[in-house]
């Protein structure tokens, strides 16, 4: 058996991003897959065009209003001049203060930047380490001249992503939004997707649920609204044990108490498996 090669983790980029910078402005050449520069030149200049429309219609395209709208309005307008940050100290939402990158270990810092990757509306795909400056961006916006987002990275973002996961465990962590945007490991390699010298491909989603009881019963609720947050605690030990198989999930909790149950684990039409944590009801 080929030894398979570490790990890929997926992730969004998140709402919250911290401001200012200490870094360069934005340079082609600075992030990964560089083979992206020209499609990255040419979403930031549609939505710099974009910054040029009235009020409403900038609203309408960054989902904010008043004081949220000027400074979003602003710093998209400066996105090629403003400073840098690292991205992973320019998210700030839930899921990347759970994984707390700053305290994890520095074996586990070097893996983060290795193997994980963040699927952002404005730079198509960034890692850990990229400097990027502060902006505002959807993936599911649509930016005058190129449509939705997602849609039109799909096809860009797809031999990016396909050669990375080749061989891989694939963690994908993506919301909706972002995963409309990577359809997952093209499936020419058969039932696991494209191989690699790590073997084929594995795609592995995950779900957290609450017990809850109702009417005698218990019930499982998915979790929605903490999902990122407990992402982030999961994202830390995927790094710290470079799990490729789910059943290196047995025994292990969850922070928060949430355990990894493998008979609900599913397996969805494209072969990627969604694995099933669950908090059960306190004793």
């Amino acid at each position: 058996m080929p030894r398979r090669l570490p790990p890929l983790i997926l992730l969004p980029p998140s709402e919250g991003k911290a401001a200012g910078g200490r870094g360069a402005p934005y340079a082609a050449g600075s992030l990964v897959a560089p083979e992206l520069d020209g499609d990255r030149a040419a979403v930031v200049a549609a939505l710099r065009r974009a910054m040029r429309s009235g009020e409403a219609a900038r609203a309408a395209l960054l989902g904010v209003k008043g004081a949220a709208l000027a400074a979003a309005t602003a710093a998209d307008r400066a996105v090629l001049e403003a400073p840098t940050l690292p991205a992973i100290e320019r998210y700030t939402g839930v899921l990347y203060g759970a994984l707390d990158h700053a305290t994890l270990p520095v074996r586990e810092r070097r893996r983060a930047a290795a193997q994980v990757r963040i699927l952002s509306g404005l730079w198509g795909v960034v890692g850990p380490l990229d400097p990027i400056p502060d902006y505002k961006c959807k993936m599911g916006a649509t930016l005058p001249g190129l449509g939705k987002l997602s849609t039109w990275w799909r096809p860009r973002l797809g031999p990016v992503l396909d050669a990375a996961a080749a061989g891989r465990t694939v963690w994908n962590l993506l919301p909706q939004e972002h995963a409309a945007a990577w359809p997952g490991p093209r499936r020419s390699g058969g039932p696991g997707g494209p191989g690699g010298p790590g073997g084929p491909t594995v795609e592995l989603t995950v779900r957290f649920f609450d017990e809850v009881r109702r009417r005698g019963t218990t019930d499982l609720v998915a979790v929605s609204h903490w999902n990122k947050l407990l992402k982030g605690a999961l994202v830390r030990h995927v790094l710290a044990t470079q799990l490729d198989d789910p059943d290196g999930l047995t025994g292990w909790v969850h922070p928060l108490g949430y355990r990894y149950v493998p008979e609900l684990t599913t397996a969805a039409p494209s072969g990627a498996l969604a694995l099933s944590f669950v908090k059960p009801l306190a004793p």
